[in-house]
C-alpha cells in the first residue's frame, strides 16, 4: 500500500527542533528540504563524504556504521522516525565519520546546511534550539558510555531494550533495527554473549525472541529487573 505524500512543513513543525518556529521560517526551511527515499540496505552517505546538511527520518530507520582498521565495522547508532542526524559534522564542516544505511525501506528529509546556517543568523531562538539538541545528544552518549563502562552485559541489553520499547501498560514488541551481531557490537558484546543473555532473559520469562522481534510481556517486570541488576552491579 502506497504511503501518503509527506508535507515537509507539517512534518518539520511537529519535531521538537522546529516546533515553535514561525510560519515564514518553516516555509523557508521546507522550500529547501528534499526527500530521499531509500530501499533496505541502500547507502545514504559513506564515511569521508562531505557533510551537506542534517537529515530527519520520516519513516523506517538508518544504521550508522563506524569502521576502523583495529575494530573493523561496528554499529554506532540507530536513528528512528522523528530523529535527526548529521548535525555535528555539518557544524564542524568535516567529512562524515560513519556510513549511513537504511535498515528497512526508509524516507529521510535532507535540510541543507546553508538553509540552517541562514536561519541561525536570523534567529537566536533557533540557534539555541540547535545547541540544545546537540547537548541532549552528547548527554545521551555520555550516559551510554557510563553504562558500558560499569554495567554488566545483561544490564546493557536490558537498558537497550527499555530505551527502544514503546510506552505501554501491556505487552510490547521491539523490532531490532539491525542484526543481532550488529546490536551486540554496539553494546560491546560478542554475538554469542548477546544471544546467551537473550536466552537467559527468555527463560526468566522477561522476554520472548523470534528473529529480530523481541516480545516484552511486562515492561514493569523488565524495569524491575533493570533496577535489581543496577543494584547488583553497584554493590
Amino acid at each position: 500500500m502506497a504511503r501518503k505524500p509527506i508535507d515537509p512543513v507539517a512534518f518539520l513543525s511537529g519535531l521538537p527542533l522546529f516546533r515553535e518556529l514561525d510560519a515564514a521560517t518553516l516555509a523557508r526551511l521546507a522550500a529547501d528540504t528534499t526527500r530521499r527515499p531509500l530501499k533496505r540496505g541502500e547507502t545514504l552517505f559513506r564515511k569521508g563524504d562531505a557533510a551537506t546538511g542534517m537529515f530527519v527520518v520520516v519513516y523506517g530507520g538508518i544504521r550508522l556504521v563506524a569502521s576502523s582498521p583495529a575494530r573493523g565495522r561496528r554499529l554506532s547508532g540507530l536513528v528512528g522516525p522523528g530523529a535527526s542526524f548529521g548535525e555535528p559534522v555539518m557544524f564542524l564542516e568535516r567529512p562524515a565519520l560513519v556510513d549511513a544505511q537504511a535498515s528497512v525501506d526508509t524516507l529521510v528529509l535532507h535540510v541543507p546546511k546553508q538553509a540552517l546556517f541562514d536561519e541561525i543568523e536570523r534567529s537566536p531562538k533557533f540557534a539555541r534550539r540547535m545547541i540544545a539538541g546537540l547537548s541532549r545528544r552528547i548527554e545521551s552518549l555520555v550516559r551510554e558510555l557510563d553504562r558500558q563502562a560499569i554495567g554488566s552485559g545483561t544490564q546493557r541489553v536490558i537498558d537497550y531494550l527499555l530505551h527502544h520499547c514503546p510506552k505501554s501498560s501491556g505487552p510490547v514488541v521491539v523490532t531490532l533495527g539491525a542484526t543481532k551481531a550488529a546490536i551486540a557490537s554496539q553494546l560491546a558484546l560478542t554475538p554469542e554473549h548477546f544471544s546467551r543473555i537473550l536466552r537467559d532473559l527468555g527463560e526468566a520469562g522477561l522476554l520472548s525472541v523470534e528473529g529480530r522481534r523481541i516480545g516484552v510481556p511486562s515492561l514493569p517486570r523488565l524495569e524491575a529487573a533493570a533496577r535489581r541488576r543496577r543494584a547488583a552491579d553497584a554493590g
